[in-house]
């Protein structure tokens, strides 16, 4: 990788942490929330092989615009316009109603560019992965079933993309599903 390239990532990195450097995630020890985007750039680069510029920043940029005060100008001005392209295709949006928004993504999944679909995918695997080790402090087990079958869904809708990233999420599936069983 070029070192600008590299620069460009440790810039969209830093900008993440900032953006978030008051977030926490739900689990009970409240990790610090960019822990999150950074398992995403993990799993893109380490255990699928997307090494991606875009891509990469993308992860670590997916929840800015959704979580923080950061507008898709931002990133345009930022990161370039194909950055904010995919952040915007796979951000949420929270003028409407939580149970729609979830099945905006159930729908939009498919339609997403081959690029974003290695975010989201990788977003939904890191999301399942936390649930498993530490799963929000106020979310029952059916909750918790109930988030794993909607993302799921949201994956089946991207299929053929990816098949290593896919495998690792069936098999994170398959391990939260029969933990949850279990209980």
């Amino acid at each position: 990788m070029e070192s600008q390239q590299a620069g460009l990532i440790l810039q969209a990195l830093d900008f993440a942490a900032r953006k978030h450097r008051d977030q926490r995630r739900k689990d009970l020890e409240a990790s610090p929330y960019i822990n999150h985007p950074i398992s995403l750039v993990n799993l893109l680069w380490n255990t699928g092989g997307v090494t991606d510029p875009a891509v990469i920043m993308a992860a670590l940029l997916h929840d800015t615009v959704e979580d923080t005060a950061t507008t898709f100008a931002e990133l345009a001005q930022e990161f370039g316009e194909e950055v904010q392209q995919l952040v915007k295709e796979v951000t949420d949006d929270k003028s409407l109603p939580k149970q729609e928004r979830k099945q905006q993504q159930v729908e939009h999944a498919a339609h997403l560019s081959d690029k974003a679909k290695l975010v989201k995918l990788a977003d939904k695997i890191s999301n399942l992965r936390d649930i498993i080790a530490s799963p929000p402090a106020d979310w029952s087990c059916d909750r918790q079933r109930e988030y794993f079958v909607w993302a799921k869904q949201v994956v089946d809708q991207m299929r053929g993309n990816h098949a290593q990233l896919e495998a690792v999420f069936d098999q994170v599936y398959q391990q939260g599903i029969s933990q949850l069983s279990d209980r």
